[in-house]
């Protein structure tokens, strides 16, 4: 099922394209001089001392429909840090989703064996290193180490997850 999402990726991209023309959903207001950081998937730039804007090209997820799928799961489990879709930005050929994230400022180092007391109370399984699976759910939970759950005010905040679904336990 990945390869064919895979497979079709590049055309739903042109279909985003044409859909984000047509209900005018371009962001233009990324402020190239407010960025910060960057990892695989995204650039994040500093937006105000409340939020972020982190352009995210999907390159993890075998479809948008995945990634965006991503976001909403986010959303549900980490509402302190939800995601707000803005908009699509288009740079050097590569189109990015422009998401507003609360942005949070670490006032201590994360203490990963917190990350895994609290996910597994909430019936997470640690699979390996620091990604999870929740069985019941059929949801996949990767990639949370110490730059992605962030501590401040001893408050765990997961700023960069990564979801993904077991469709046939998931849709069950």
């Amino acid at each position: 099922m990945a390869e064919e999402k895979h497979q079709n990726k590049a055309e739903e991209t042109e279909k985003l394209l044409t859909f984000a023309a047509k209900n005018d959903l371009f962001y233009t207001d990324v402020e190239e001089d407010k960025y910060i950081s960057e990892g695989a998937e995204q650039k994040v730039y500093i937006q105000s001392e409340q939020f972020v804007l982190k352009l995210n090209d999907a390159i993890y997820y075998a479809s948008w429909e995945d990634y965006f799928l991503n976001l909403m799961l986010h959303n549900y489990f980490f509402a302190d840090t939800a995601y707000q879709l803005l908009g699509f930005h288009q740079k050097e050929k590569e189109l990015y989703a422009v998401v507003k994230q609360p942005f949070v400022k670490a006032d201590s180092l994360t203490d990963l064996t917190q990350v895994k007391a609290f996910l597994t109370n909430n019936g997470f399984e640690n699979t390996r290193n620091h990604d999870y699976f929740h069985p019941q759910l059929g949801i996949i939970l990767e990639d949370l180490h110490d730059e992605n759950v962030l501590t401040h005010h001893d408050m765990l905040y997961f700023i960069d997850t990564v979801f993904y679904i077991k469709p046939e336990v998931f849709w069950s």
